[in-house]
């Protein structure tokens, strides 16, 4: 799949999330990328040979406070190549995009593994 195709998912996806997580998405950013950097994995995780589907990168909503401001926008990497080899039907790709998003987006929402497990986000 191209990445205009994977675009078009990823927009699909975005579409299905809850609104509540839409409206969060104030001051959010969402890239693409092919596979995840090792550098970046090495940095918030810990481990340079990692796998994931997306990452988030920033200070969640809860935890920001008046001297954040001017910081640079909260990040959500969606690493393309992970999804289509692990997802190579369309409707499966579309489910697990939204999984991915919705997860990464409830984190910069300050939610916990069990929020997100009890949306259906695990």
């Amino acid at each position: 799949m191209d990445r205009r195709a994977f675009d078009r998912v990823l927009e699909r996806a975005l579409e299905r999330i809850p609104p509540e997580f839409r409206q969060a998405m104030d001051n959010l950013e969402i890239l693409v990328e092919d596979w995840p950097d090792p550098g970046l994995m090495e940095d918030i995780l810990g481990d340079r040979k990692a796998q994931a589907y997306g990452l988030f990168v920033g200070v969640p909503l809860t935890e920001r406070g008046a001297s954040d401001w001017g910081m640079p926008p909260t990040v959500i990497y969606i690493f393309r190549q992970p999804l289509l080899r692990d997802f190579p039907d369309r409707q499966d790709l579309i489910r697990e995009v939204e999984i991915t998003l919705a997860h990464e987006i409830g984190h910069f929402m300050g939610f916990d593994e069990d929020t997100l497990t009890a949306y259906g986000y695990d």
